[in-house]
């Protein structure tokens, strides 16, 4: 297992930095597809988070038995939503379905002031393919 990152981040940038900063340190090294997969979830996840959830509550990441798990709390209880229908022109929508996609599971949580939504990324070891 790869440490827990568990600091503040206020900005996805921030989030991303830290991803970033945990896939590098993993050995195996990650392939770069992976490492793709996994910072555009985190992009989507905290940027939603901050359009639509009130603000990153918490946020925390780690790496263990060839899964990134990433957590990103906010202050809405409200769950995530599709673009589908009359409603896909709207504002938002978009990222969750590719979220779901990229990602092995899914587990939204309620919590005191919000929700937590925690989502596991597989991970490829560049040595996967030679």
């Amino acid at each position: 297992m790869t440490g827990t990152q568990q600091t503040p981040v206020n900005k996805a940038a921030d989030a991303r930095d830290r991803v970033h900063e945990l896939l590098n340190a993993h050995r195996p090294q990650v392939d770069e597809l992976s490492a793709i997969d996994a910072l555009l979830v985190t992009s989507e996840l905290v940027t939603n988070a901050q359009r639509h959830g009130g603000g990153v509550a918490a946020f925390s990441v780690r790496i263990a038995a060839g899964l990134l798990e990433l957590t990103v709390a906010d202050r809405s209880p409200r769950h995530p939503a599709t673009a589908i229908g009359p409603e896909k022109f709207g504002v938002g929508g978009y990222g969750w379905p590719m979220i779901q996609k990229l990602t092995s599971c899914v587990v939204i949580v309620p919590t005191v002031d919000g929700k937590s939504i925690t989502v596991t990324v597989p991970l490829r070891s560049d040595l996967a393919d030679g």
